[in-house]
């Protein structure tokens, strides 16, 4: 299977293995995923080996990555074994160059289904899958379709290793919960003061709060915020399976819509996630425990927009207004009714 990027995106994959699984006891998967989030594929039990495509750096090293070895000896990694089905779960343009450099027939979805056209040029077998359903559930008509089982009406079930997450090597306080305060557009971000707000409330309750942030970007503003709160610690950066151990010794979290969002439904810890210039019916998280606040009509008819500025008030303004109206204290409410009849480890 193909499906390079990104984190929430190949989270949405995890349950077709899992149906692939159950109608086909014995199936095993080779991965091609993008190098940042090698450790995603490695989570499910079906699959066997993880091949790395490093698709973002080889385009801004154009000339010198085709100079070079890499791209030969990938080329020849993704083809050194014959496959009963090759599966294209990106649909993009980019992994359709990754569908031509694997030699063989590739299933995919149709013209009116794919992500970016042409992709669909680039698979012989093509797949209508309806691009009204949730992203989890294309997935799973994709895996279904391709390999000719009968597409199950079951929960999404991930399926991951009990050994998928590690606590790192931190000592966090006891009971904390988890802000996942970044997001890839500033559109999809809750402003400072919100989050200053819902630590001051988290305290008032007994909690404390850690904060994540594996970017330079990330990790300055982790701190920017946890550095004004005795109950507030920014975590240092961690890989992917430390963060899925912190998260699942949370007793909550609180998320813009972002990868770890996703991270913290498959895991099932209590989280509000924030939903203003996105769709949740389309892409929101899924799984126990989980709760949207979403930017409604009146006043925001413009929502979800998927814009990376926002028009509402000022055009052009890098964070939405429809996110800046979320209250932290309906936030923490929200919270508090999920956390309070689940018991955490």
């Amino acid at each position: 299977m193909i499906k390079l990027t990104s984190m929430g995106d190949l989270m949405h994959a995890l349950p077709a293995l899992t149906d692939a699984v159950s109608a086909n006891p014995g199936i095993e998967f080779d991965w091609v995923v993008d190098e940042s989030f090698a450790e995603v594929p490695s989570w499910h039990p079906a699959v066997r080996n993880i091949y790395k495509s490093a698709h973002r750096r080889w385009r801004k090293q154009f000339l010198n990555t085709f100079k070079g070895k890499e791209v030969r000896l990938f080329v020849e990694q993704i083809n050194k074994n014959d496959y009963d089905l090759v599966i294209d779960a990106q649909n993009n343009l980019k992994s359709a160059f990754i569908s031509f450099l694997r030699r063989g027939h590739v299933h995919g979805m149709d013209k009116s289904s794919v992500a970016e056209r042409p992709a669909h040029w680039a698979y012989k077998y093509r797949h209508y899958v309806d691009s009204r359903l949730h992203a989890i559930m294309r997935q799973r008509a994709l895996f279904a379709f391709s390999l000719g089982y009968g597409l199950p009406d079951t929960r999404p079930d991930y399926g991951l290793r009990e050994n998928a997450f590690t606590m790192p090597a931190l000592e966090l306080p006891d009971p904390y919960i988890v802000l996942i305060h970044n997001a890839s557009w500033t559109t999809k971000l809750w402003p400072n003061a919100h989050w200053h707000k819902l630590i001051g409330l988290a305290a008032e309750n007994g909690y404390n709060v850690v904060l994540p942030g594996n970017s330079k970007q990330e990790l300055a503003r982790a701190q920017q915020i946890a550095g004004r709160h005795e109950n507030a610690i920014a975590l240092p950066r961690l890989s992917l399976s430390e963060l899925g151990g912190v998260i699942r010794k949370a007793r909550g979290a609180i998320n813009c819509d972002t990868g770890l969002a996703h991270l913290t439904a498959m895991i099932g810890t209590p989280a509000v996630t924030l939903y203003g210039p996105t769709s949740d019916r389309l892409i929101g998280t899924t799984g126990m425990h989980q709760q949207h606040l979403v930017a409604s009509d009146p006043p925001y008819a413009c929502a979800p927009c998927y814009k990376r500025t926002c028009h509402f008030e000022n055009k052009g303004a890098a964070m939405s207004s429809c996110m800046r109206a979320f209250e932290p204290a309906d936030a923490w409410t929200s919270l508090t009714g999920l956390m309070k009849n689940v018991r955490r480890e």
